[in-house]
This record gives structure tokens, sequence and C-alpha cells, in this order.
């Protein structure tokens, strides 16, 4: 995938480079047939405006662009904060970018409108547009999606090795039934958690139950009304203890569990990740794995400026997982 430049415009439209630039900044020297051939050229070959040259000789705009599907929920407000301090620490603002609209994504990306980009996973950018990001030297960290070239770097959790973790960990409490409540099935660390879990039952020989994997979308309502629609099962054939892929998730699958008359953790055990501020004030205090989300937003931020500096290559950095125990979580009373 080509970047077309001002000089490919100025060669197809058969004018000069100059006449290009009046033609796409409006200046008024133009006669309108001209304008319009040049314009309609442009639009042909999908030509991208490199819009911080009109700002600034050096085309540093001293921006960075986080690319993100939402900024709602806890997990966002901690990442965008750490983020912008940082940010500004380092002297740079940021631009938050919330859309799904691979055009408008990838025309802000290739456009130059910011010095480099942070992205999150659940944007989907493909190994298509990654080629044409890496051929125009795009400085850019992922989040969320592991991928290191020169270029580019990313931040991730170690996600299958707390879920793991937090699964043993429920296994000693004596819990044998153990559900699993999933994020989004093609988001890295909603797959990464679920075969963490998946793979803990398996080193301790106990059974898989399909039933018991539920699909929550990191929500809280979305979680309540799953898991509402599971205490149909007879208490013998409830889970004793359920894994959250979010800590949102967690408070949901509570939530609905005290509506139907079990206690939590005297019933039923339950853990959360992330460890979001909520969780130490909910009531009874949510069990959690705690993820370094401000550090995700810290390291991304860095590792991006020293990438566009020129002072380091993409890297791939992944962050451990700290499990947290308090009140949601105790061990296993047999009562059947």
């Amino acid at each position: 995938m080509e970047k077309v430049t001002i000089k490919d415009v100025a060669r197809e439209a058969g004018v000069s480079i100059s006449t290009v630039s009046n033609a796409l900044n409006d200046v008024d020297v133009l006669n309108p047939e001209t304008k319009s051939h040049v314009l309609k050229v442009a639009k042909q070959l999908n030509y991208v405006p490199n819009l911080n040259g009109k700002l600034l000789r050096n085309g540093k705009t001293k921006m960075l662009g986080f690319f993100t599907t939402s900024v709602a929920g806890p997990y966002f407000y901690k990442l965008v904060e750490s983020m912008s301090r940082e940010c500004d620490r380092l002297g740079y603002g940021l631009n938050v970018f919330v859309t799904k609209d691979k055009q408008v994504i990838m025309s802000n990306i290739l456009g130059r409108r910011v010095d480099g980009v942070i992205i999150y996973e659940e944007l989907r950018i493909d190994e298509e547009e990654i080629a044409a990001m890496v051929k125009d030297k795009i400085k850019a960290v992922f989040l969320d999606r592991p991928l290191k070239n020169e270029t580019m770097g990313s931040v991730i959790f170690n996600s299958f090795e707390s879920a793991y973790e937090a699964t043993k960990y429920l296994i000693s409490l004596g819990h044998k039934k153990i559900a699993y409540i999933s994020g989004v099935d093609e988001m890295y660390d909603s797959v990464q958690r679920k075969e963490g879990y998946l793979a803990a039952l398996r080193q301790y020989q106990l059974p898989t139950n399909e039933e018991y994997i539920i699909q929550g979308y990191f929500e809280e309502e979305s979680t309540y009304n799953a898991i509402k629609s599971l205490v149909h099962l007879s208490p013998e054939k409830m889970p004793d203890a359920f894994l959250a892929g979010n800590d949102l998730s967690a408070i949901g699958c509570i939530q609905a569990l005290k509506s139907n008359g079990y206690e939590v953790p005297l019933d039923i055990s339950v853990m959360g990740f992330d460890d979001i501020d909520i969780a130490q004030y909910f009531s009874p205090p949510l069990t959690t794995v705690r993820n370094q989300i401000a550090r995700q937003g810290i390291l991304s931020v860095n590792h991006l400026v020293r990438m566009i500096q020129k002072k380091e290559q993409g890297e791939m950095m992944k962050l451990p997982g700290e499990l947290i125990v308090r009140g949601t979580t105790q061990v296993k009373i047999d009562r059947y």
C-alpha cells in the first residue's frame, strides 16, 4: 500500500505541485475548473494530506493519539488518566479518538495528525493496515495485542498466567465446580484468561463444563443477566465459585447471586480481574487479580516517545498480575 504524495496528484492531474497545494488549501488563485479537476484527482487517488506539514516545518505536532472504541468504565478512566499525565511530563499532548470507523482511524494515522499512536486491541487493525503503517514508519504501541517490530511495540497483561494462578487459588480453597465469566471472544485478554482458567482445570483433573463458561462481555449488566439465567440450575449443579474476566463482571455476578438468595462467599466464592478502585469498597470487598493499568498507560506513552525520538525500537512488554485476597472468597463448605 503505497502512500500517495502531492507529487503523484500533480503528475496525474497534469499540473504543478504548487497548483495542487493551492487547490487543496483553498487558495483563491485558481480558476474553478482547474481546482475542481485537481480535487477530483486527489479523491480518486485517495490522497491523504499531511495536515501537520501546514502547521510546523519539522512535521512534529508534539501530540500523541490514543485510538479506542470506548472510554467508558474504570479501566479506561485509569488508563487515559495515566497516559495523559505521562504525556504532560514528557512535553506532549494526548488526543483521544473514540471510533470504530477504520477509514477515520487510518486517515488520522497515515495523515500524521499526531507524532505517534497508541491503539487499543479491540479496534482490530488488520495485517494490511499494519503493513501500511510499517511502510510509512508510523510509530505505534498496541495495548492488549502482542506485536513487535522496528517501529511498533506493545504493552500487555500476562492474562494467561494470572487466570491460571487465580483458578489454582480457587481450587486450593476446595472449589471444584468453577465457572468462568468471559469478556469478548475475539479480544486477546479475554481469550488468554479463559485459556489460563482451562489450563488450571486440566492440571488438577477437574472437568470442564460448557455450561460453566458464561458470556459477560466485561460488563456488569450483561453479567448480571447471564447469571440470572444460570440460577435455574439445582443447588447441586450450581458452580461453587466464579472467576470473572474483570471486576465489573464479578460485581454483576455477585449482585445476581444475592438477588437469588445466595450468600457470597458463604455459598459461592467470586473473583474478579483488574482491581478497579471500587473493588476494595464493594460489599463484601472483592477478591481479584490486580492488573497494573496505570503502569500500562505510563509504559505505552514512554515507549512510544522513545521510538519517536529514535532512542529505541519496538518492544513487547508483559505486565504480571497480583492476587489480592479480600472478602468474596473463602474455603468451600460442603452442604450437599
